[in-house]
């Protein structure tokens, strides 16, 4: 019994596998479409016959896996153990009965689909549905039209490929939108697609520490009759990638925040940490802050780490002598000098060229990071930054 039960806990983990493959399973090509990749053909050159292709292996070969687990039962000799242990009910002959059916109704479903150039594939009506005729039957001939364009345009070197996970990604190109799952893909022409973000999710990546990964979901609504909506779920750091690619603006819903950068994410962290810093009293009245122009300067540079006491080390934090003249997020930016902020603060441009620039990619460290004042060079770390308490 040991043995049948270790086959039972084995064969579901295999199957887990092949249906939604995990990152070894990929990176050692372990996947359908690399081991049928022969069958299958060229993605770039014909990217929608590849994806009716691997849509119907795809289908197949997991309704074959019920069928495979009981041909290992009768292989390897535990069909005693299945009589007793379902000795009081029919669970085990309705079981066999539909992993036989299952692969021979798909199959016949796949035959069907592939009648007068896979017309009735579900890939095929999605697409014939922007076919620019009003009958139906030329809807069915002219979705290899479509089917044209969509190669076409995939073959360009500009489309932006966003991979959510081993079994889905999403593919932005001039102007198409679509969304590759195992058994279709969904489409929709930007012209007349709407794109609404309507929620968003942040979860811990260690409960032991502050890093955090967040999800936003992006609701795509076609407008052409007949097509059908869907959903795109991705890393918020993807955004600015289909941002930059769609035609169409991204409407967000008013209750909705989330970092559309890591530059964003970054500041909120730091305004966080500079929130526990305690206050500068300061009683004189403030300026507009010289790096936006916009917002009044709020913060100082008052030295409150316990770095550099003593020591003489060049290398410590040390007094900063300037008056207030940044607000918090001018501070913040210019503590990771990211490269867009050559645009968004002209009077950083300056000191962007000799500062000191950040490691962006470990946003972890930028925290306990030292940086020099924009205007007198001396050194400061995040303990120095404090708001400033009108007197």
């Amino acid at each position: 019994m040991s043995a049948f039960f270790f086959y039972t806990l084995f064969y579901i983990l295999i199957s887990g596998c092949i249906i939604y493959p995990p990152t070894e399973f990929v990176s050692a090509g372990l996947t359908i479409k690399d081991i049928f990749s022969n069958w299958l053909g060229n993605e770039n050159e014909f990217f929608v016959q590849y994806h009716i292709k691997r849509s119907v292996i795809t289908l197949f070969v997991h309704s074959v896996l019920p069928c495979g687990y009981t041909f290992g039962l009768v292989l390897f000799g535990h069909i005693d153990n299945i009589s007793v242990l379902l000795s009081h009910v029919n669970v085990w002959s309705i079981f066999l009965a539909c992993s036989i059916l299952m692969p021979v109704y798909t199959l016949s479903k796949i035959l069907i689909w592939s009648m007068n150039n896979w017309k009735k594939h579900p890939i095929a009506k999605n697409l014939a549905v922007y076919c620019n005729s009003s009958n139906n039957n030329n809807n069915n001939i002219l979705w290899t039209t479509v089917a044209s364009d969509i190669n076409v345009e995939y073959q360009r070197i500009d489309k932006v490929i966003l991979t959510t996970n081993s079994i889905t990604c999403v593919i932005v190109t001039d102007n198409w939108i679509i969304k590759v799952l195992p058994y279709k893909i969904m489409v929709a022409h930007q012209n007349d697609t709407a794109l609404i973000v309507n929620r968003s999710d942040t979860h811990e990546m260690s409960p032991t520490t502050r890093g955090e990964v967040q999800f936003i979901n992006i609701e795509v609504k076609p407008t052409r009759a007949g097509s059908q909506p869907f959903d795109i779920r991705l890393n918020v750091f993807d955004f600015k990638n289909l941002q930059d690619k769609v035609s169409r603006p991204i409407i967000i819903l008013q209750n909705i925040t989330f970092h559309k950068t890591l530059l964003d994410k970054f500041i909120d962290n730091f305004k966080q940490q500079v929130q526990e810093n305690p206050r500068y009293e300061y009683a004189e009245e403030l300026n507009q802050c010289i790096g936006c122009m916009q917002a009044s300067s709020n913060v100082k540079l008052h030295k409150q780490c316990s770095s550099g006491i003593g020591s003489g080390n060049p290398e410590d934090c040390m007094i900063c002598y300037c008056r207030p003249m940044w607000c918090i997020d001018c501070m913040a930016k210019w503590l990771v000098h990211d490269i867009y902020n050559f645009f968004e603060c002209i009077v950083l441009k300056f000191f962007f060229l000799i500062g000191l620039h950040q490691d962006k990619m470990k946003m972890q460290t930028w925290l306990s990071s030292q940086c020099t004042c924009p205007v007198c060079r001396v050194r400061f770390c995040i303990l120095d930054v404090c708001l400033i308490q009108l007197i």
